[in-house]
């Protein structure tokens, strides 16, 4: 190992070890799923003891949650640096896509899987509190690009509304072919039909 390797190892090991926890375990329920996913697998990944984990989360279950929380922060970090950009609300409904086409960009270390959200979602048993957090993240999504189009048909609320529905619609299917064919093309593809509903006469 040279020398660079040893220190990106040596601050790795210096990480708290909750962020630690939270790192392998985003790595491991994307990839292999939350069900397949063991705590002793995550732990190893991580470089910690058993007990280190139930120090951090009282349970797996927990730890899904945290996991599910950090995945709509990192996504709301991609849309507010993709906003930073947008000039007017038009741009800013485009910059919702474009945060989804950023996130599909990622070195996935078993390639694109689609929105690890809604992946974790189709795991979890109805009425878990996970699927809850993933509703509130769509939902808050469908909020965004609402906000931006009110702001673009001030006089058409109810336009505003149901376009809002729509493109979020055209925006999770485009997300799930896309995790079923690995890559962003459905995204971008989805962006431009965006495009062509918000340039409409």
């Amino acid at each position: 190992m040279g020398d660079t390797e040893t220190n990106a190892a040596a601050r790795g090991r210096r990480r708290p070890a909750r962020e630690r926890l939270l790192a392998a375990a985003a790595r491991r329920f994307y990839a292999d799923g939350v069900a397949a996913t063991g705590i002793d697998t995550i732990t190893a990944e991580a470089g910690v003891a058993k007990m280190s984990l139930y120090n951090n989360f009282s349970s797996k279950a927990e730890l899904v949650r945290a996991y599910l929380d950090a995945r709509h922060e990192e996504w709301l970090g991609l849309y507010r640096a993709r906003l930073e950009r947008a000039h007017g609300p038009r741009e800013g409904v485009l910059a919702v896509f474009d945060a989804y086409a950023d996130h599909a960009e990622f070195a996935y270390e078993r390639g694109f899987r689609g929105c690890g959200l809604l992946n974790a979602a189709a795991e979890l048993p109805a009425g878990d509190e996970g699927r809850a957090v993933v509703r509130a993240h769509k939902e808050e999504v469908e909020r965004l690009i609402a906000g931006h189009l009110a702001e673009l048909l001030p006089d058409r609320p109810g336009e505003a509304r149901a376009t809002a529905e729509h493109l979020a619609f055209l925006l999770e299917g485009a997300m799930a072919r896309a995790g079923l064919e690995g890559d962003g093309d459905r995204v971008r593809n989805a962006r431009a039909i965006a495009v062509a509903l918000l340039d409409r006469p």
